[in-house]
């Protein structure tokens, strides 16, 4: 199941979402300053009006003028909006609200029953007159007013924006990855062997269109390397593969010729012999050149796996029992078909015993087996034998590459370049893994 969020492990898409935080959270301060600073504004002006409220209060010349001028100004304030009140010396109450003295001291502001408001509501100031207590204090409604506005503010417009910004920075995010993606397949391929992937040309010039055309650069000039390596190698096995074999036939007519020494005999022998060997490289480099040319998929057909397997351990049982080993083959009863070149997979299978056969000792077990896995067709030879270090695996697969412990054993150091070649003509993953003991190769198919 796939993690909440898991889109934006993309970087373009971390960056759009990135920026977009930020974009918010600089938005939101801002914001959140600008309502502070118009906040305090207002209660700085409220405070400036009640102090000048409080001076023109404490201008009156005694208690019983200033208890006059509240109840005055009291009778004509709507304490919803001013509170204006006196609280004399000797307990009357003058002004638009009920003040009382609390049993510890503290003064007690009753806005009555029919009051929709209470005293936190207000914003105000105290001061002590003639021996009383006079109050004055605004509504705080511009504050509360203030506070609404922003808020609808931050509904109706930065939060529309923050959606036009994510749903902008997703779209054009997206557009990136989609473009980054094509570029990494591209190098998947690349690497893969695959020398004709190129990217299409991208719609916009910016740097990902300029690393798009460095690739392209990049894999036409190794491909034509490549291509030009290829043909060289062809052009000299194919040249010289001629004339290694009639030097072949020529040291056999030798080694036959009556009357011959014994000693220049088995000279001429070996002479034949090593130009044999010679002649089955430059064989096996030019099959390789033609397989990688990709012409044997003009015969592609079904293959039975199993069959295949079959046939080869019955052709490869006796050598196994001559040299003191032991082959045997695990497959089901019914087929597992592939899409290929018979003769060439039964020549990959024929590599891998042989490999197996020539490089481990006496007492070795060995196994070829083909099994399906979920529809994936996998063929795998394995052995008891010595193994191949881990550092080695990926360079036996080089041509002409041999390990130093085979170096005195025949062969061309291209049996598994070969099968290699085929694997990635069939579109198979090719993988050499340890089998505790003893080397594990195995074919799996798409």
């Amino acid at each position: 199941m796939a993690r909440p969020l898991a889109f934006l492990r993309s970087t373009p898409l971390r960056l759009a979402a990135f920026l977009v935080l930020l974009f918010a959270l600089v938005s939101l301060a801002s914001f959140g300053g600008t309502y502070l600073v118009i906040r305090n504004s207002l209660y700085a002006g409220m405070r400036a009006d009640l102090e000048q409220q409080m001076a023109g209060f404490g201008a009156a010349p005694s208690a019983s003028a200033l208890a006059a001028l509240i109840a005055n100004q009291g009778a004509v304030t709507d304490p919803a909006q001013r509170i204006l009140t006196y609280l004399a010396p000797d307990g009357t109450v003058y002004g638009n609200v009920a003040l009382s003295r609390g049993p510890e001291g503290f003064l007690r502001l009753d806005l009555g029953p029919d009051a929709k408001a209470g005293a936190r509501n207000y914003f105000g100031l105290a001061g002590d007159f003639f021996g009383g207590q006079l109050i004055v204090a605004d509504n705080r409604q511009p504050v509360v007013a203030l506070a609404g506005m922003f808020l609808d503010v931050l509904l109706l417009s930065l939060l529309p924006t923050f959606a036009v910004a994510i749903g902008g920075g997703l779209y054009i995010a997206r557009r990136s990855q989609a473009r980054v993606d094509r570029i990494v397949a591209t190098l998947d391929r690349l690497t893969s062997g695959d020398l004709s992937a190129r990217l299409d040309a991208m719609p916009r010039e910016d740097d990902l269109s300029a690393i798009g055309e460095g690739i392209n650069r990049m894999a036409a000039r190794q491909q034509a390397s490549t291509e030009a390596l290829r043909q060289v190698s062809a052009d000299i096995a194919h040249d010289l593969k001629t004339p290694i074999q009639r030097l072949a036939v020529l040291l056999d007519q030798l080694a036959t010729r009556p009357g011959l020494a014994d000693d220049s005999a088995a000279l001429a022998a070996r002479a034949r012999d090593e130009a044999g060997r010679i002649t089955a490289t430059f064989q096996s480099l030019l099959q390789i050149a033609q397989i990688e040319g990709g012409s044997p998929k003009a015969r592609f057909a079904p293959v039975d796996l199993a069959a295949v397997a079959r046939t080869f351990v019955e052709v490869y049982e006796p050598a196994a029992d001559d040299n003191g080993q032991t082959l045997r083959l695990e497959v089901g009863e019914g087929p597992v078909t592939v899409q290929g070149d018979q003769a060439l997979l039964g020549q990959a299978l024929a590599n891998l015993i042989e490999n197996a056969l020539h490089h481990t000792p006496r007492g070795t077990a060995i196994s070829v087996a083909v099994t399906a896995t979920d529809g994936h067709p996998t063929l795998t030879v394995s052995d008891s034998g010595p193994g191949i270090p881990a550092e080695e695996r990926g360079n036996v697969l080089r041509r002409l590459y041999r390990l130093e412990r085979s170096r005195t054993t025949p062969g061309s150091g291209l049996g598994l370049s070969l099968v290699s070649v085929i694997a990635d003509l069939h579109g198979a993953t090719l993988t050499l893994e340890d089998a505790e003991p003893g080397l594990r190769v195995q074919l799996a198919f798409p």
